[in-house]
């Protein structure tokens, strides 16, 4: 699981209970990771929080909501690239991402 901190939780949509909506300054654990259209953004799933059915149709949170470490970031990084549901194009823009910081450290 990757750790997280929730910097955003403004716009909770009316579908989510506030019982199951993220809360700014509480740390949070990122279980699933996708891209998630129309809003072509990273999404993700959280273990403390089961958007379920009666949430329907937010099933996750978009990443943009929370902060991370630059190991966090790293191991979210490896994470979408290895869900099955990941966009391609995403996956490329990781490599490049992953190549550039490589070669940074050289």
């Amino acid at each position: 699981m990757i750790k997280c901190v929730c910097v955003n939780d403004d716009g909770r949509p009316s579908k989510i209970p506030p019982t199951k909506w993220v809360v700014e300054g509480m740390e949070y654990h990122i279980v699933y990771a996708t891209y998630v259209m129309p809003q072509g953004k990273i999404a993700v799933q959280l273990s403390e929080v089961n958007l379920d059915d009666s949430c329907a149709p937010y099933e996750y949170f978009l990443a943009d909501r929370f902060a991370f470490s630059e190991e966090d970031l790293n191991n979210l990084i490896y994470l979408i690239m290895d869900c099955s549901l990941a966009n391609s194009s995403i996956k490329e823009l990781l490599n490049e991402t992953i190549n550039e910081r490589a070669a940074d450290t050289n």
